[in-house]
């Protein structure tokens, strides 16, 4: 394990000024280059504490601009079109990226790395997606995966575009079997009573 002191809060691990205990890749791989964290040595605790009020201040400008950002975009839904089958399942799937670009063409930018996804997208439906903005503010978007903008509609008004179409085949099918059992009785001609 490796020591470092936390530049900002990181989810599950501490607050910003706190010493903790990380494995060395995580350390090597996320939290140095992303400059979320420096090495626990007494030069380095010397260097943060001279420059904790400074950012600190950093921290709460970008927490307070995180805060309005997240007002606007709170409850915002976003459709993502995507090719499926009869059943709903999707043709490859939606990704972090795809959200990302959405909520961009909505007119916010974000990036992939803010969208938190925690198991693929592969049917079509409706989504909650949590979008971290700040290390401390986060927002709920709705994904609404449809395969055309008609059914993203009436999905967002609460009607499912897959059971329609099922039951609608269903219904076909039932006409045609009883056309079918129709038209076998009218050749088969009754048996006529003998006098």
């Amino acid at each position: 394990m490796v020591q470092v002191i936390l530049l900002e809060r990181v989810e599950k691990l501490g607050q910003m000024g706190q010493v903790v205990d990380v494995r060395p890749g995580f350390a090597r791989n996320f939290l140095l280059p992303q400059k979320k964290a420096l090495r626990a040595t007494k030069e380095n605790l010397a260097h943060f504490e001279k420059q904790r009020g400074q950012l600190e201040a950093q921290n709460l400008a970008r927490k307070s601009e995180a805060e309005q950002v997240a007002q606007k975009l709170e409850g915002l839904s976003v459709v993502v079109i995507r090719q499926a089958g009869e059943s709903g399942q999707l043709y490859g799937s939606v990704t972090a990226r795809d959200i990302a670009d959405a909520v961009t063409q909505a007119g916010f930018t974000i990036t992939r790395g803010q969208v938190v996804l925690v198991k693929a997208i592969k049917t079509l439906g409706l989504y909650k997606q949590r979008v971290v903005l700040h290390p401390e503010v986060s927002v709920t978007v709705t994904v609404n995966v449809a395969q055309s903008a008609e059914e993203a509609e009436m999905q967002a008004k609460g009607v499912d575009p897959l059971r329609l179409a099922q039951e609608a085949a269903a219904r076909e099918a039932s006409a045609a079997a009883e056309a079918a059992l129709g038209g076998a009785e009218a050749e088969t001609p009754e048996a006529a009573p003998k006098a």
